[in-house]
């Protein structure tokens, strides 16, 4: 079932549309859930709401298998979402990537603050929530956002799951936020990156690979339990992140 509203965020004083999927037998008792944040919420739950017509079928996969968790998507700002889900202006390295030099970024601070400020004590009064049983998940930019909101709130979000993560754009940022960071909460993570991601753009996909591992390296010397994975032959694109949403819940 999913209930979809929008929540104002302050900082960027503009509404930002809400979707939540509760569990099938949500209204059937008083059971807490853990939860599950999530970002670009167009392209979580199914594929009729989702950005380019293909979404991970969240709604499906979790009504299916009987997944007892709240799970939050918040909608991205199209127009915005590079400047929203990097919290640094991109650096040397993504001008690597690229081949040029970008100016966007710098708004994931109030992006992540909103999450825990507003978004979380909002839905953690309106549903039935383990408040300190709370993870967070991203696909791409998600991914960098996602493992920024970690450092910055490791009491919070205490496993997190990222899907081909787009560390680049702010890799020399994240690297150091990472060393910088007391980790010692953090239960699990999980990453992971194809080695096509730009399809048969080699250079790319190697460097893509080479970003995440060194997050993976760095992570791995704060927590113990982290896993990475490169996927064969596995693109940029919901077709292939689709097929991993399992390894998220096994995980």
């Amino acid at each position: 079932m999913l209930e979809i509203f929008p929540v104002y965020i302050t900082s960027f004083k503009q509404d930002r549309q809400i979707r939540v999927y509760l569990p099938k037998n949500y209204n059937e008792g008083s059971k807490k859930y853990p939860v599950l944040y999530m970002h670009d919420g167009q392209n979580i739950f199914n594929d009729d709401d989702a950005i380019g017509g293909a979404s991970l079928e969240l709604e499906n996969y979790l009504d299916k298998n009987e997944i007892e968790v709240i799970v939050v998507g918040i909608d991205q700002n199209t127009n915005d979402r590079i400047n929203e889900y990097c919290p640094w202006v991109n650096g040397e390295y993504c001008k690597k990537i690229l081949g040029y030099v970008s100016t966007s970024g710098g708004r994931g601070r109030e992006y992540v603050d909103f999450i825990v400020n507003e978004l979380k004590p909002f839905i953690d009064n309106k549903y039935r929530t383990l408040k300190d049983n709370t993870a967070m998940a991203g696909i791409s930019l998600g991914g960098l956002i996602t493992t920024y909101a970690m450092c910055r709130y490791p009491q919070v979000f205490k496993k997190i799951f990222v899907l081909s993560s787009a560390f680049y754009r702010n890799q020399e940022e994240i690297e150091k936020l990472i060393k910088d960071s007391d980790l010692s909460l953090i239960e699990k993570i999980y990453l992971d990156c194809g080695d096509k991601e730009s399809g048969y753009t080699e250079n790319i996909n190697k460097e893509f690979i080479a970003s995440n591992k060194a997050i993976f390296d760095r992570l791995k010397e704060k927590v113990t339990s982290t896993e990475f994975a490169i996927i064969i032959d596995a693109e940029h694109n919901y077709s292939f992140f689709r097929e991993r949403v399992s390894k998220i819940f096994s995980f």
